[in-house]
C-alpha cells in the first residue's frame, strides 16, 4: 500500500460524526479549556489580585484620570471569588490608606481614602480634618509631586500635604467652587468607615453617600501600574508606570 496516498478511513470516520459527538470534541477541545482558563484568570482577579481604570479626578493630584491602579485583594483577608463574603481576615483598613469600594450609593466601584475607622470622631471645618477633636498637620507639597501637576492647574487650586495616621499625602481644594467644606462632629459606628477623595471639593465621598461597609471595600492600591492621558490622546505618561502611591 502506497503511504503517500491519503487516509481515506480517516476522512470518512470523521465525516460520519454526528452532530452530538461534533458538539462533545469542540467542548472539549476548544470550549472547556477556554472555561477553565477564564474561571482561573477571573478568579484570580477578584480574590488576589486585580487593577482598577480611574476614569476621574476625585483622587487628584494623588491619581490622575488615566492612571490604571493595582489592587491587593488580599490586603486585608480572603474573599469567596465573585462575592464579598470573607472567609479569613488578617488586617483591617487604616486611616490613609488607599482603597478600592463599592459606593453605597449606586454600587459603582470607587477609589477613596480612608479617613476615619470605626470608632473615630470625624469632623471638617473650612476644609481642615479633625479626627478625634485634632487637627490634622497641613504642610508644603514636595517639588516632585509639585511637578506632576499642569501648570495650567496650579493658579485655580491649593494644595498642601496631609498627614492622616502613617500617611503623608497631597489634598487639594479649588476655592472659586462650591463645595461641602465644613461638617460636624460624627461618630464612626462599628463596620463602618469614612471615606474621602484627595481632590476635596471635586469628589462624591462619604460627605455625600454615608459611610461604607467594612465587606464593600475590594482591596488596597498603593502603586500605578500604567497610566495614559486622556488630554493627550491617551499617550502613555511613562513617568507614572509603577509609580508608588503615598
Amino acid at each position: 500500500m502506497n503511504s503517500d496516498q491519503p487516509n481515506t478511513d480517516t476522512k470518512t470516520e470523521y465525516r460520519r460524526r454526528t452532530p452530538k459527538e461534533h458538539a462533545v470534541r469542540l467542548w472539549r477541545e476548544w470550549v472547556k479549556p477556554l472555561a477553565i482558563i477564564i474561571i482561573v484568570c477571573t478568579s484570580f482577579r477578584s480574590a488576589i489580585a486585580d487593577w482598577n481604570d480611574v476614569p476621574t479626578g476625585s483622587m487628584k493630584p494623588t491619581i490622575l484620570e488615566g492612571d490604571r491602579i493595582l489592587v491587593n485583594r488580599l490586603a486585608y483577608g480572603l474573599k469567596v471569588p465573585y462575592t464579598t463574603w470573607h472567609l479569613l481576615k488578617w488586617s483591617e483598613p487604616q486611616a490613609g490608606e488607599i482603597v478600592v469600594c463599592y459606593s453605597p450609593a449606586n454600587g459603582d466601584r470607587l477609589v477613596k481614602r480612608v479617613v476615619g475607622v470605626p470608632g473615630d470622631q470625624i469632623e471638617m471645618r473650612n476644609n481642615v480634618l479633625f479626627i478625634n477633636g485634632k487637627p490634622l498637620h497641613y504642610g508644603r507639597l514636595d517639588e516632585d509631586l509639585i511637578n506632576q501637576i499642569k501648570p495650567e492647574a496650579l493658579p485655580r487650586h491649593q494644595f498642601a500635604a496631609e498627614t492622616l495616621g502613617e500617611h503623608v499625602h497631597a489634598t487639594m481644594i479649588t476655592p472659586n467652587v462650591r463645595a461641602p467644606r465644613t461638617f460636624k462632629p460624627i461618630i464612626v459606628p462599628e463596620d463602618r468607615y469614612f471615606m474621602m477623595g484627595d481632590n476635596r471639593d471635586n469628589s462624591a465621598d462619604s460627605r455625600s453617600f454615608g459611610f461604607v461597609e467594612r465587606s464593600q471595600i475590594l482591596g488596597r492600591s498603593s502603586r500605578v501600574a500604567l497610566s495614559l492621558d486622556p488630554d493627550c490622546w491617551y499617550w502613555p505618561r511613562w513617568d507614572r508606570t509603577l509609580r508608588k502611591l503615598e
